[in-house]
C-alpha cells in the first residue's frame, strides 16, 4: 500500500507537468485495474487487453492508445508495437522496464529507463537511463531537475550574449562618435573575469522556478538560443550599453571633468551594469539575499572591491588609464549602471506584484434572484 501512495503522490507532479503516464502489464486485467485504480491511474477509458490490441486496425490503434491509460495481458512484442504506435503520433515515449523482453521496447523508446536493483542486465544495456532505486519519483525528479537546467542554461546563454554587445559597443562607438577611447585591454579582461565566474557558477545556482512542473513539455524542435532569447539579449544589451555610453558622453561634456574621469565614470557605470544584468537575468524567483544566492554576492563583493582599489589606489588607476569621479558623479554613474542593468528585473517584479495583487482580490459574487 505504501508504494501504491508513492506512485499516485508522484503522478500528480508529473499530469501537472503534462507527462501522460501508461502501465503497460502482463498480468490479468482485472488486476491490473484494481492496481491502476489505486496508483491513481486515469481508467475511465477503460482497459485494453493484448488479444484486443491485436484486432485494431493501424487507424483505430493510434485513437486507442491516445485514450487508454492502461494495457493487459500484453505480450512482450506487443510493448513494442505500443512505443512504436506512441512515437508515430508525435509523442515523446520513456518506456520503463526490468525484463528481457522489454529490451526491444526500452531500444525503441526515445528515452529507455531500467531498473537498476531488479533489471537484468539485458534490460539495462538496452535502456539511456538506470533507476538506483526503482522508484517512479525519480523519474518525475529527473524530469524536474532537466526543466531546471534546461532553464538556467538558457538564462545564462541570455545574459553572455547580452553582456558582450555593451563591451563590443563602448569599444566602437566612442571611436565612431570622435571620443576619446574608452574601452582599454585591461577593462575588458576586468570584465571577463567577472563574466565566467557568473555564467558558471551563479546561474547553476539558481533553484527552478515554481511553475516548471505545472507547464506542458516544450516542443522537441524548440531551441535552447531561438530567436525570442535573442532578441532578449539584444534589448538587455542595448540597455546597459545606452547606459554606460550615456555616462562616459556626459562626463566628457561635463565642466571640469578630464578623459580619465569621464573614462572612470563610464566604467562603473557598466561594471554595475554588468553585476545588476545578472543578477536581473538569474533571479527570476525567491528573495534576493536568499541562501542560494551567496556566490552571487560574494562574486559582486569582490568585484566591487577590486573597482573600488582600482578607483583609490593610484597605480591601479595609472594602470587602467582612469581617475576618480567625484562623489555626486560616481553616485550617479552607479545609478545609471543599476537601472541600465537592472531595469528588466525591475519590471518582472512589478508584473509579479501585479498578479499576486490580482490573485489576492476577493472575487466578485455573482447576484442572485436579481438583488442588488
Amino acid at each position: 500500500m505504501g508504494c501504491q501512495v508513492t506512485a499516485e503522490r508522484s503522478k500528480r507532479p508529473a499530469r501537472a507537468a503534462g507527462i501522460k503516464v501508461i502501465m503497460i502489464t502482463g498480468d490479468h486485467p482485472a488486476t491490473a485495474l484494481a492496481i491502476a485504480r489505486k496508483a491513481g491511474f486515469d481508467t475511465e477509458a477503460g482497459i485494453l487487453t493484448g488479444a484486443q490490441l491485436a484486432a485494431l486496425p493501424q487507424d483505430e490503434l493510434s485513437r486507442r492508445i491516445a485514450q487508454v491509460r492502461v494495457f493487459a495481458r500484453i505480450a512482450p512484442e506487443q510493448k513494442l508495437t505500443l512505443v512504436t504506435a506512441l512515437r508515430a503520433s508525435g509523442e515523446v515515449v520513456a518506456m520503463t522496464g526490468d525484463g528481457v523482453n522489454d529490451a526491444p521496447a526500452l531500444e525503441a523508446a526515445h528515452i529507455g529507463i531500467a531498473m537498476g536493483r531488479r533489471g537484468t542486465d539485458v534490460a539495462r544495456e538496452a535502456a539511456d537511463l538506470v533507476l538506483l532505486d526503482d522508484s517512479f519519483a525519480s523519474i518525475v525528479g529527473g524530469v524536474r531537475l532537466g526543466r531546471r537546467i534546461f532553464a538556467n542554461l538558457r538564462r545564462a546563454l541570455i545574459y553572455i550574449t547580452a553582456i558582450h554587445l555593451p563591451i563590443a559597443g563602448l569599444a566602437l562607438a566612442p571611436l565612431l562618435l570622435g571620443w576619446p577611447p574608452m574601452l582599454l585591454p585591461m577593462h575588458i579582461v576586468l570584465l571577463e573575469l567577472v563574466i565566467d565566474p557568473t555564467c558558471s557558477l551563479v546561474f547553476e545556482a539558481e533553484p527552478e522556478d515554481p511553475s516548471a512542473m505545472q507547464r506542458p513539455p516544450r516542443r522537441p524542435d524548440e531551441l535552447l538560443f531561438g530567436p525570442r532569447q535573442m532578441v532578449i539579449a539584444l534589448v538587455q544589451g542595448a540597455g546597459v550599453l545606452i547606459g554606460a555610453l550615456g555616462v562616459y558622453g556626459w562626463s566628457l561634456v561635463r565642466p571640469g571633468a578630464t578623459e580619465f574621469e569621464a573614462r572612470g565614470a563610464g566604467y562603473v557605470a557598466l561594471v554595475i551594469g554588468v553585476l545588476a544584468l545578472a543578477l536581473a537575468d538569474s533571479a527570476r524567483i525567491g528573495r534576493l539575499f536568499a541562501p542560494h544566492r551567496r556566490v552571487f554576492w560574494g562574486i559582486a563583493g569582490a568585484v566591487l572591491a577590486v573597482l573600488a582599489a582600482i578607483l583609490l589606489v593610484p597605480d591601479l588607476t595609472a594602470i587602467f588609464a582612469i581617475s576618480r569621479p567625484t562623489a555626486t558623479h560616481l553616485a550617479l554613474a552607479m545609478a545609471a549602471g543599476v537601472l541600465a542593468g537592472g531595469w528588466t528585473g525591475l519590471g518582472r517584479l512589478t508584473h509579479a506584484r501585479g498578479k499576486n495583487a490580482s490573485a489576492k482580490a476577493p472575487p466578485s459574487r455573482p447576484l442572485a434572484n436579481g438583488a442588488p
